[in-house]
């Protein structure tokens, strides 16, 4: 997504009909939706599952609770954000039409059920809350082929293949809560999160150090953002090899070997990005403090397979709440800017934003290695503070998805 936006004309239109023939805004791009939907659910969602931990609300019956709550944070609102950048970066690197309109309106409803059929887990029939949710994925995996085949670009179809294995992890998961299967949902959640992680390793390695460079030139700092190829593809390698790992022989010693590995290399890729220079612009260094989350969160996992008396839960909410959630933001607070023909300045009070999700990311991990004094008291204030930040997004970016381009350009 390192091209402008505003230069690629994605729709066609006559002066005469230009008004009649745009959708709403809000339906104009998928991010605008996907990323509002995002801010909205991680915040409810939170709170809720915060308040059904905590014994306030009536939990679902569905498989344990646990893995209701992960199945709602990766195909929930991972799923959410991956599909608003996916397609809205899928028509800026092909210069196709953009999924807009209706259509882009009824996929983002399908999402919205899936959300409610999970929640009604246990008063709707198991195979209806299964078909309902397993809809999605599908449906935004052939709106990203559409736009993508025969266009000759071969890299971008990774990103197909992450939402097609996504897809197959989310079937497993409710495989097993059909009884179809006996164990399949915690290895199918354990491998959707690793496939996230090679989403974040790849796409982060795209945008970040272009986006430094960016920064660095508009700040007139004599510095650039260096890419290093090989370092790259050993990154990806890792974790995609970590994910097989996970599938395979799960929390043994070759996917502590793999983990560690995978830290190193994106670890030393990091070191060419010239982190200290961004220290200013916060739309630049939440990209670095979300990447750097992975490597802590591959090293965690890396000491817990492989013996240390590490807790497996610091490392997989380091690479969660921590990599996931704080990249989240970091993307969608930057192209809801961007594509919305805006300058790339932050809202007045949103790096608190950034601030909050980390915190709460901190202090759940800080939980698990039962760092924090009382575990339970911080697992609470981490769910306030990641709940927070997912909400101030929802409310200062609100407008700005829902209105009209600044630029009067469509999308």
């Amino acid at each position: 997504m390192q091209r402008n936006p505003v230069t690629i004309q994605i729709q066609t239109e006559t002066p005469g009909t230009a008004a009649a023939a745009r959708p709403h805004p809000f339906w104009g791009r998928a991010f605008r939706p996907f990323f509002l939907g995002v801010g909205v659910f991680g915040f409810v969602f939170t709170l809720a599952w915060t308040a059904i931990w905590r014994g306030a609300l009536g939990a679902p019956v569905w498989l344990p609770l646990p893995w209701w709550h992960a199945h709602e944070m990766l195909f929930g609102l991972v799923a959410a954000a991956i599909s608003g950048f996916a397609l809205t970066a899928v028509a800026v690197w092909t210069g196709r039409p953009a999924l807009c309109g209706r259509p882009l309106a009824a996929l983002f409803g399908v999402w919205v059920l899936g959300r409610l059929a999970m929640a009604g887990a246990g008063h709707l029939p198991a195979a209806l809350v299964a078909a309902v949710d397993l809809a999605f994925l599908p449906l935004a995996l052939a709106s990203f082929l559409r736009s993508l085949w025969g266009t000759g670009q071969w890299r971008n179809y990774g990103v197909a293949a992450l939402l097609a294995a996504l897809t197959l992890a989310n079937a497993a998961v409710h495989a097993q809560a059909l009884g179809l299967s006996e164990a399949s949902a915690p290895r199918a959640l354990r491998f959707a999160v690793d496939l996230v992680v090679t989403l974040i390793v790849v796409i982060g390695g795209r945008i970040t150090p272009g986006f430094t460079t960016n920064a660095l030139l508009r700040a007139g700092i004599p510095a650039r953002a260096q890419s290093r190829p090989r370092l790259d593809q050993l990154a990806v390698a890792a974790v995609v090899a970590l994910a097989a790992g996970d599938l395979l022989v799960p929390r043994s010693t070759a996917t502590g070997l793999l983990a560690a590995a995978g830290a190193l290399t994106v670890a030393a890729r990091m070191s060419g990005w010239k982190t200290l220079h961004t220290l200013r612009d916060p739309l630049v260094w939440s990209l670095h403090a979300g990447m750097a989350w992975v490597v802590i969160g591959l090293l965690l996992v890396a000491a817990s397979d492989l013996g240390a008396p590490v807790a497996p839960a610091a490392g997989l909410h380091a690479l969660t709440a921590g990599a996931m959630g704080s990249m989240i933001l970091a993307v969608v607070t930057r192209v809801s800017l961007g594509h919305t023909g805006r300058p790339l300045v932050l809202p007045r009070g949103a790096v608190a934003i950034y601030g909050l999700v980390h915190a709460g990311a901190a202090l759940r991990v800080l939980a698990a290695l039962a760092l924090a004094g009382d575990p339970l008291s911080w697992l609470l204030v981490a769910g306030l503070l990641w709940a927070s930040a997912f909400g101030l997004f929802a409310v200062l970016y609100g407008a700005i998805l829902l209105g009209p381009r600044a630029d009067g350009n469509p999308g």
